[in-house]
């Protein structure tokens, strides 16, 4: 409903400024210019984040110092607190990094991108750079249409920075020209109205724009060319600065709860900003006078006086804020809780996640950990068991001796109620990820299907299984009852043993383990293969009896395959490499054989 207001406003008011000036219309193409350039960099940058980017930002935010350096240093070279946001609030979603960790880089992303204001202060408005634009332009088209993924990385992010130059000449040239036809300075607004005045202005512009950046370069080029007076600018900047959390929480909408608190992290913090600079704007502005003759900024320029004030209140938030980051981590933390539902939901698989191979396939692997144990509460009650006994040391096969009575579980209800959605949700998300299918991600995706189809596989099995289970365990041939009860216990031994295995960190170990319970798995089947040709023998079940349990025999070992093929996928490590390496280590089906017969 909004957006069918607020669009057509936007419209009819350009096309309004359109009919009144041809100058207003030069300053409206160099912002959207501006801003195609902008998506073109992001656009670029994500070219390169197919497993890269996504390593260097794991290993930089152990730590809350490192985190802030990372948010400072890759929105720099990126020019895109947006971009930074996005990344960062989907590698939160996915597990990859902490919440402390989170906020860290988006305190950094915020000092970063005062780079931007030096750039086009210091060198876009003293060199005329759409010169430089045009040859970026031609080369970057060029190699947009190359086939190899970093040549055309490179050719989106030269087309982008030629579109950002050209995009500020154009707002330059725009703003002279508008000298002789409006002087807006004559709209100027001074003390305390005015500086709240244009920082609510400041605010719209960015929530128009969705960029910051794109605001402070509008806000320079019109102080360059005196259309807003220096006070102005300042209140201007303010409100750009707390525009730009509109991105990050669009961004966090279609996020997880730790999503979610970052964005609301993003809001608080450029807000405490925001109003500190408002509050103490005096100081703030002797303080720019000192550090403007410090570094040799003539007492005119007010363009670069500008970056120091953007830098300066920004690094003061982070200053400010620093000491209570952990604070700021346990309130976040209490004020947004996951929500429980009836039917399971996807917890992991967000818009975000969707947009960076890495993330994605951590996605998925984390909500496939979540299928597994719901599959294995699933297996475990159905087969007369509670899950403390099974993480426990119970001994099993006694604790299945002594139940007097078996009671049914609705496994249909419970797929629905645990599996399906989560099932069908991960088939969906890998299917819409964004990234080619020719990156080393997407054999990792595939194993996960599989593993989530496998595990599906196993509860369809026990379903069938429990039929015959139910007859045999509450009925009164003594025999038929032990077996089942050494088929339930066996199936609930390899839960078991796949459950320790979770908590092990030494994957060629675990690896091995699970080979040794493949092998394991195949002696049993065995065994109950001879135990059944023995009961045959000596009479003691009938031929209606010996069927059933062969039948439910083979089903024993097509849950067992189904948990360990499962948790092969899943106990891996996430590198592709080690994955590699991990995978050539374990038994193939002939190997198997070989040691079992």
């Amino acid at each position: 409903m909004l957006q069918k207001i607020f669009l057509p406003t936007i419209f009819l008011t350009l096309a309004y400024g359109f009919w009144l000036s041809p100058d207003f219309k030069e300053i409206s193409a160099g912002v959207a210019i501006f801003l195609f350039g902008m998506l073109s960099l992001e656009e670029g940058f994500r070219s390169f984040t197919g497993g890269l980017l996504e390593r260097i930002l794991k290993r930089a935010t152990s730590n809350l110092w490192k985190s802030l350096g990372f948010g400072v240093l890759s929105t720099t070279l990126m020019q895109s607190s947006s971009l930074v946001s996005v990344i960062t609030i989907s590698f939160l979603s996915a597990g990859l990094i902490t919440l402390a960790a989170g906020v860290g880089i988006i305190f950094g992303a915020n000092l970063g991108t005062t780079t931007g204001a030096w750039l086009v202060a210091g060198l876009g408005l003293k060199v005329k750079i759409s010169a430089y634009a045009m040859p970026m332009l031609v080369f970057g088209v060029i190699l947009v249409f190359q086939k190899s993924k970093a040549l055309k990385g490179i050719g989106y992010i030269l087309s982008g920075l030629g579109f950002l130059f050209l995009g500020i000449h154009h707002m330059k040239e725009g703003f002279e020209a508008f000298k002789d036809t409006i002087d807006l300075a004559q709209f100027a607004v001074t003390g305390v109205q005015g500086l709240l005045l244009f920082t609510g202005i400041g605010v719209f512009a960015t929530v128009v724009m969705q960029s910051s950046h794109a605001t402070l370069v509008l806000i320079i080029t019109a102080l360059a060319a005196s259309q807003i007076t220096y006070e102005n600018a300042l209140a201007l900047a303010i409100g750009a600065n707390i525009g730009t959390t509109i991105t990050a929480i669009i961004g966090s909408l279609s996020a997880n709860a730790q999503g979610k608190r970052l964005a609301l992290a993003h809001l608080i913090f450029n807000a405490i900003t925001g109003l500190i600079a408002i509050l103490f704007m005096q100081q703030m502005v002797v303080a720019v006078e000192w550090a403007s003759g410090q570094v040799g900024i003539a007492q005119d320029d007010y363009t670069l006086k500008l970056a120091v004030f953007h830098s300066l209140f920004n690094l003061v938030g982070i200053l400010v804020m620093l000491p209570f980051t952990s604070r700021l981590v346990r309130f976040l933390e209490h004020a947004i809780h996951f929500v429980r539902v009836e039917v399971d939901r996807p917890k992991h698989l967000t818009d975000s996640a969707a947009e960076f191979p890495d993330t994605a396939v951590r996605a998925v692997r984390q909500e496939t950990e979540h299928v597994f144990d719901n599959a294995h509460g699933i297996i475990i009650h159905t087969l007369g068991f509670r899950r403390n006994e099974v993480e426990g040391d119970a001994d099993l096969l006694a604790l299945a001796g002594a139940q007097k009575h078996l009671s049914k579980l609705d496994v249909d209800a419970a797929y629905a109620r645990s599996i399906k959605s989560l099932y069908g949700a991960i088939i969906t998300f890998i299917s819409r990820v964004s990234f080619s299918w020719d990156q080393e991600q997407s054999g990792a995706l595939h194993h996960l299907r599989v593993a989530n189809q496998q595990l599906v596989e196993s509860i369809k099995d026990v379903k069938h299984l429990q039929k015959n289970l139910l007859h045999y365990i509450n009925g009164s041939n003594l025999p038929m009852r032990r077996a089942y009860d050494r088929l339930r216990v066996e199936i609930v031994e390899i839960i078991r043993g796949l459950q320790r295995l979770q908590a092990s960190e030494d994957l060629d170990g675990t690896l091995l383990d699970l080979d040794a319970i493949k092998v394991e798995l195949r002696d049993k089947k065995h065994e109950f293969n001879d135990t059944l040709g023995e009961l045959i023998r000596s009479e003691r079940i009938s031929p209606e009896m010996a069927s059933s349990l062969m039948n439910d025999t083979a089903y024993f070992y097509d849950i067992g395959s189904g948990l360990i093929n499962a948790a092969e996928s899943l106990l891996v490590s996430p590198d592709p490499e080690t994955t590699k390496s991990a995978r050539s280590m374990t038994l193939d089906e002939d190997q198997l054989s070989e040691l079992v017969g």
